[in-house]
C-alpha cells in the first residue's frame, strides 16, 4: 500500500504545481497583454502630446517672424515725419514752473 500511495501523492503534487504555474503564466500573460496596451496608449499619447507642442511652436515662430518684420522696419518708408533741423532752432524753449505745491491740487476754494 505505501509503494502505491507514494507515487499517487507525487503525481497529485506535480498536477497541482503545474496547475498553480498555469495560473500564473495566465495572470502573467494578462498582466503582459495590459501593460502592452499601456504602453501602446502612452506611446500614442506621447506622439499626440509631441504634435500639439510641434503646432504650437509653429505658431510662435510665425508670430515671431512676423513681429521680427516689423520691428526692423525694413518695408516702412518714414522719411515723411522726419523732424526738420532748421525748425528745430526756431523752436522757443519752455522753463518749467518750479513753484508748483502739491497742496494746491487738493484745495477746494480754488
Amino acid at each position: 500500500m505505501k509503494k502505491l500511495l507514494f507515487p499517487i501523492l507525487i503525481t497529485c503534487a506535480i498536477v497541482n504545481l503545474n496547475a498553480e504555474g498555469n495560473v500564473t503564466t495566465e495572470s502573467n500573460l494578462t498582466k503582459e497583454n495590459n501593460t502592452t496596451i499601456k504602453s501602446t496608449d502612452n506611446k500614442e499619447q506621447k506622439i499626440n502630446r509631441t504634435q500639439k507642442h510641434l503646432e504650437e511652436q509653429m505658431k510662435r515662430e510665425e508670430k515671431y517672424a512676423k513681429e521680427q518684420r516689423f520691428y526692423q522696419g525694413d518695408e516702412y518708408d518714414l522719411s515723411a515725419v522726419e523732424v526738420n533741423q532748421d525748425s528745430i532752432d526756431s523752436t522757443p524753449l519752455i522753463e518749467p514752473d518750479y513753484d508748483f505745491e502739491i497742496d494746491d491740487v487738493y484745495r477746494d476754494d480754488i
